[in-house]
């Protein structure tokens, strides 16, 4: 404190002070430019008159000084880089700009053009207007976080989508998750049952009778033309050209490296034309690798991509009973002789034209049903109202969870992590092996993803039934392990089994399938929990139930 107290005194002696500071600035021999007029003898007064008059260029410094001064602080440019610019030749100013890269950040010189504008124009002897000023791009006054946010607010900060489905779902009470801008039904609690004891008793209505679900996420890509089938051979791992219409395929899609990409079920439906479905999370990213291999490996063929995940609800009637819930519902035959497992029919349910499969992801007599997403919510309603009879249950995605898991059944991105390979997961029999080449082939034969060492996947059986391992925890093959200890693998999927009456579990292990029947040990908190491997396969391994 200099000892002047009071506002206006103070605003008086700021005011005194810094036109001595630009009088001496403006010194013969400083860098910088004089404001046109005079400086005040005075102080401008607090009230009334403008403030004195500013300062542009090289703010003050010891004659001797070695210390930089910094003209554009977001590109670090200073005084002496934009004399050199100048010594160097430059003269338009929006040459030194480029020169120099001042005012060329995100503030487009808002912090730095006029200095160095008074800096260019002291050098040439030029005033400002003459020198000329450069181009800087919008936005030209500052703009809110608020106005780049928009309607982004509250409900709508994140997009959601919801299946034609939904408010049934709401309305009975289901727990909804999120799964990718999707909100799914993950289970439907009764009566103050808690999460476990809700997808418990799904799961065994599923097992012993007939169980709902929407699969209305699942993505779902159209794929027509003369040259189809040679696409779909060229893609995915899988043979397509044997494949006879009305008929559906399990396929897997590798990246080129090798690695499993995403699954689902291919259905021919005619001779020129494939339903193929994806993963709920993998849709956009799966018709994204095939529109940019048909575009620039593959123009030649001719093939048109559409995607019809929202064209299409997806209702699953899963369980023995069924066929007995459709047969009344549909208008063709779909007896085990007529519509074996993975069959696919075109027909009616409930007067809606319907695209049916018999495809199961819980190992049970099992139909997906596609209808047009219009009429997806009455089909449910009235597939709900004909299974009543039957006891059917809706379930959400921790029951699928389960029973797929109870069969062994993977889920890309939890039971794969962009390192594994179809061998990796117990799936090289889809693997077409007549076929010349698809993406990914080459990659396959390479040394380390054919080594014996390799993380295979594996069931893990606890000693104690009730332990419910951590997925993700990691997997040790001596008791006691430590760091620096490398485990030999981890956890993907674990849960209760209600059906078994005991704790299932999935992981990738080292040479998994060698350590069959072998001791391992998880790491936890509470000590080392003893495991037992074995096959991922814990219900049903013969599979009658499937083909029932």
């Amino acid at each position: 404190c200099r000892g002047v107290f009071g506002l206006a005194a103070a605003l008086a002696d700021g005011a005194a002070a810094g036109a001595a500071a630009a009088r001496e600035a403006t010194a013969p021999g400083r860098t910088g430019v004089r404001p046109s007029g005079p400086f005040p003898a005075t102080p401008a007064p607090a009230n009334g008159s403008t403030a004195a008059p500013g300062f542009v260029g090289v703010l003050p410094r010891p004659a001797r000084g070695r210390g930089r001064a910094f003209v554009d602080w977001q590109n670090d440019v200073t005084a002496s880089d934009l004399e050199l610019a100048l010594r160097e030749g430059f003269r338009s100013i929006e040459h030194v700009k480029r020169y120099t890269t001042t005012g060329m950040a995100t503030d487009q010189g808002k912090t730095s053009n006029l200095n160095a504008l008074g800096i260019v124009s002291r050098t040439l002897g030029k005033p400002i207007p003459e020198v000329g000023l450069t181009t800087f791009r919008m936005p030209y006054t500052p703009v809110s976080f608020g106005s780049f946010a928009g309607p982004a607010r509250g409900e709508l900060l994140d997009p959601v989508r919801t299946t034609p489905m939904h408010e049934w779902a709401r309305a009975h009470g289901a727990v909804f998750e999120d799964v990718g801008l999707w909100k799914r039904a993950r289970y439907f609690p009764r009566g103050g049952e808690d999460m476990h004891a809700a997808v418990g008793r799904e799961c065994r209505a599923v097992r012993g009778g007939c169980g709902l679900f929407d699969a209305s996420t699942l993505g779902k890509i159209e794929v027509v033309g003369r040259d189809a089938v040679l696409f779909l051979e060229r893609l995915y791992v899988n043979a397509w050209a044997s494949l006879a219409v009305g008929r559906a395929r399990y396929g897997i899609l590798l990246r080129d490296d090798g690695f499993i990409y995403d699954d689902g079920v291919v259905a021919r439906v005619s001779a020129r034309s494939f339903h193929v479905t994806t993963t709920t999370g993998g849709a956009p990213r799966v018709l994204a690798m095939m529109e940019d291999y048909l575009q620039t490996e593959w123009p030649d063929l001719e093939v048109w991509l559409t995607s019809t995940t929202e064209q299409w609800a997806v209702i699953a009637v899963q369980g023995p009973e069924a066929r007995a819930v459709l047969s009344g519902l549909v208008d063709i035959d779909i007896s085990a002789s007529a519509m074996p497992h993975m069959g696919v029919a075109p027909g009616y349910i409930c007067g809606v034209p319907m695209r049916l499969f018999r495809v199961s992801f819980t190992g049970e007599l099992g139909f997906e049903v596609n209808v047009p997403a219009d009429f997806g919510s009455a089909v449910w309603r009235g597939i709900y109202e004909a299974g009543e009879a039957h006891g059917i249950t809706p379930y959400g995605t921790e029951t699928m969870h389960v029973l797929r898991a109870e069969k062994g059944y993977i889920i890309v991105g939890q039971d794969t992590d962009g390192t594994i390979t179809p061998d990796d997961a117990g799936l090289s029999w889809a693997i077409g092996k007549t076929k010349p080449d698809f993406v990914g082939k080459r990659s396959l034969a390479r040394p380390a993803l054919v080594s014996p060492d390799r993380r295979q996947l594996v069931g893990l059986m606890t000693n104690d039934p009730r332990t419910v391992l951590e997925e993700g925890a990691q997997v040790m093959a001596n008791a006691g392990a430590r760091p620096p200890t490398r485990a030999i693998g981890h956890v993907t999927s674990s849960y209760y089994s209600s059906v078994l009456g005991r704790s299932i579990a999935m992981g990738l292990i080292a040479r998994g399938r060698a350590r069959l029947q072998e001791t391992l040990y998880v790491a936890a908190d509470r000590g080392d929990i003893p495991v037992k491997a074995a096959s991922p396969v814990f219900y049903d391994p013969e599979g009658k139930r499937l083909h029932a």
